[in-house]
This record gives C-alpha cells, structure tokens and sequence, in this order.
C-alpha cells in the first residue's frame, strides 16, 4: 500500500488520535492528511500561515510586555529613590506640624519616631510615622509594625 492509499484509508476511517502538545483526541479524518514529500496542500499553507501569525503576533505582545515591566521597574525604583530621599528633609519642610526637636529619623523600618514633648522635657506620646505618597502603600513589615503599635503590644525595656 502506498502513502496516498494510506491516506485515503485514513481520510475514510473512525480513528481518533491524541494531540502531544495539548493531549485532546481529535478524529484522524478531520485533520488535514497529506504526504510530505509533495508540495503542501493550500489547507495545510494555509493552516501553517495562521500558526506562523499567531507566533509573530505573541512575540510581539511579549515585547510589549517586557518593555512596560522594564519601564514600570525604571519608575518605581526613581520613585523609591525619590521617596527615600524625601523623608529625610521632610522634618525641615514647611507644612511638617511637628516639633522638629522632637523627631528622630529611623528611615527603616519606619520613617520617623517623634517623641512629641521631649524638647520641653516632658514627653506627652510618641508617634511612629511612616511617609507616603501617591499609591504606595505599607509593607507587610510596616503593617505588623503598625498593628502592634494599634495592638498595644509594646515593651519598654533599660539595660
């Protein structure tokens, strides 16, 4: 039996197969049967060019992607930069409603410590201050942070 008759039996027959890429059955006679050592059949060029455009088309939007999370990466470092930098002088700005004396910078975990009060020798409350701009939000470290503080979980210790 040559391939063509092979193929006509094929085309005829109730076999199913199993794609090895996605592991679906699909009926061997629906697919599209050609013998590989003669010119491809306008459906397989045509099946082949569709494949062939939805992989340009995925490489393009993985370019894309890649692109914006580089960008995205860009801004946010310039923007922690920026941030970081701006907490240290935000004590000397104008708008600062707080006793600069009062104020220790920490920087990390949490920006300032201010112990309102101690520049007149009497501490009324110490406030923990974490700046924010924008959308940022807190870490999962400056959340527990602040539910211990909100938790009264805290502990004076002298050695």
């Amino acid at each position: 039996m040559d391939t063509k008759q092979i193929i006509k039996e094929l085309q005829k027959s109730n076999l199913y197969a199993e794609c090895s890429k996605c592991f679906t059955e699909f009926k061997i006679s629906d697919g599209i049967l050609f013998d590989g050592t003669e010119r491809f059949p306008a459906e397989a060029l045509d099946a082949q060019k569709m494949l062939k455009d939805g992989l340009k088309q995925r490489r393009e939007e993985l370019k894309k992607k890649k692109d914006l999370a580089t960008k995205r990466a860009e801004i946010t470092t310039k923007s922690v930069n920026i941030g970081k930098s701006l907490e240290k002088v935000l004590p000397t700005m104008r708008d600062f409603k707080l006793e600069l004396p009062d104020c220790r910078f920490l920087g990390d975990p949490i920006d300032l410590i201010t112990f309102n009060g101690i520049s007149k020798n009497k501490v009324n409350s110490i406030s923990f201050i974490e700046v924010k701009s924008g959308g940022a939000r807190l870490t999962k470290e400056q959340k527990s942070i602040k539910d211990a503080i909100e938790d009264y979980k805290l502990i004076y210790k002298v050695f």
